[in-house]
């Protein structure tokens, strides 16, 4: 198979699971942002070593790729496919809302806004998380248009919160102080 098909060189795309639509679509722009989130987090796991919070990033990641797959897919049955292979559930939820639970518990109580930087590692977690929000974004201006799992909406906003508890982590780990707005 080659990687490249010319089927695109009109500005149109193939959704997975059948259909085609202009590159700019919303559904488009919503995997994309969530492609994009992906290889960012691909990014930050390689800038900077940090065992424990890379092993949360690797299971984020594969639940993206299902996400960005689930919003590739018109049908909805295929979409309830890509759901169950990503665990998007409430347990899911949970399990980042623990995993941010237990990175404050190291962290010095936010007093006032930070600025993004710091470490390599948390300055690409602070981009990671800035990219999870426009993919929030994005996916719920898609929301309007076509039904998505409300339970994406709610894993793109706890992930964010998750990306920036382990950026001020990573800083703390790297030794590398806060900025204060």
């Amino acid at each position: 198979m080659k990687i490249y098909t010319r089927t695109g060189d009109s500005g149109d795309t193939g959704l997975f699971g059948g259909g085609r639509v202009a590159k700019d679509d919303q559904r488009v722009e919503a995997y994309g942002d969530v492609d994009e989130l992906n290889a960012v987090l691909g990014m930050a796991r390689a800038v900077e070593t940090m065992p424990r919070i890379d092993e949360v990033l690797v299971p984020v990641q594969r639940d993206l790729f299902a996400i960005g797959a689930l919003l590739a897919t018109p049908d909805r049955d295929k979409m309830a496919q890509h759901l169950e292979k990503a665990r998007i559930d409430e347990e899911r939820i949970t399990q980042l809302e623990h995993l941010i639970d237990d990175a404050e518990a190291e962290l010095e109580p936010l007093r006032s806004f930070i600025l993004p930087g710091g470490s390599p590692k948390a300055a690409a977690l602070h981009v990671a998380r800035t990219v999870c929000r426009r993919a929030e974004r994005h996916v719920v201006t898609l929301q309007r248009k076509v039904e998505i799992p409300a339970l994406v909406v709610i894993y793109l906003n706890r992930l964010s919160d998750l990306l920036f508890t382990l950026a001020r982590l990573a800083n703390r780990r790297a030794g590398a102080g806060e900025v204060t707005w």
